[in-house]
């Protein structure tokens, strides 16, 4: 990809499945990695296998995602893309969601998705240039049953990523990914191998995504080869949605 070479790229939720793959391509296209989670185990296993700048925080909570952008300036010396991709969910029926079930998925995963992209945005528009990439979902766009709470908060980052474009222009450039099913450990934790296969049947392209398959496509975003890109929800989904197959 053109212009990622020593691009400073803060990747949110990045010590394992989408997150580090992403980390892994970033650093193989040149450019410089800090990751931010909330795991300080996997902050450092991270650190171990790659070489990446790992930052301990919790997205859910505004003081320490302040700090924590801060110190990924520090380490750096600046912020150019914003990975925000931080996120949980919980397999669970609507009926039985609790109210901390709710509030937590949604904290983390629509109310850290704003604490991170607000402190990069100011960063950002103070520079006079950057890119925000976020993650949403297809669970944001049709529905999945089991996963309200998840599908509610994935549809508030497609809105809140189109509404941060149209302020942000021309100096920021904010776009989301919208994978369908990835094979990563979240997945895997909810999912037995005959619910794999099950979900592998109704996916045109017969599989789950590889976690760098949607790395490919950040790294694309980020990229000068997608300077006019922005406001877009970019879906990659082996198909799934393509013939509404993703309610089934």
């Amino acid at each position: 990809m053109q212009g990622l070479r020593d691009k400073r790229v803060l990747i949110t939720g990045g010590a394992s499945g989408i997150g580090a793959a992403t980390a892994a391509r970033f650093l193989a296209e040149g450019s410089r990695v800090c990751v931010l989670d909330r795991d300080a185990e996997a902050c450092a296993r991270i650190k171990r296998e790659l070489t990446v700048l790992p930052v301990v925080a919790d997205v859910t909570d505004q003081a320490q995602v302040e700090t924590a952008f801060g110190e990924a300036v520090r380490l750096m010396g600046g912020v150019d893309v914003l990975i925000n991709n931080a996120g949980i969910s919980i397999r669970h029926r609507f009926l039985d969601i609790t109210p901390a079930e709710w509030d937590r998925v949604i904290a983390v995963n629509l109310t850290g998705v704003f604490f991170v992209a607000q402190a990069a945005a100011r960063h950002m528009w103070q520079r006079g240039s950057g890119a925000i990439l976020q993650t949403a979902s297809t669970n944001g766009v049709v529905g999945h049953p089991y996963y309200a709470d998840y599908n509610a908060t994935k549809a508030g980052v497609i809105e809140l990523t189109r509404s941060m474009a149209l302020e942000l222009a021309p100096k920021v450039r904010v776009c989301a990914v919208s994978p369908g099913y990835v094979l990563t450990p979240m997945q895997r934790a909810e999912y037995t191998d005959a619910m794999l296969a099950e979900v592998n049947r109704k996916i045109p392209m017969a599989r789950h995504a590889e976690p760098e398959e949607i790395a490919g496509l950040f790294a694309y975003l980020a990229s000068d080869d997608a300077a006019y890109a922005t406001g877009q929800v970019f879906t990659l989904d082996g198909g799934e949605t393509a013939g509404g197959l993703a309610s089934r």
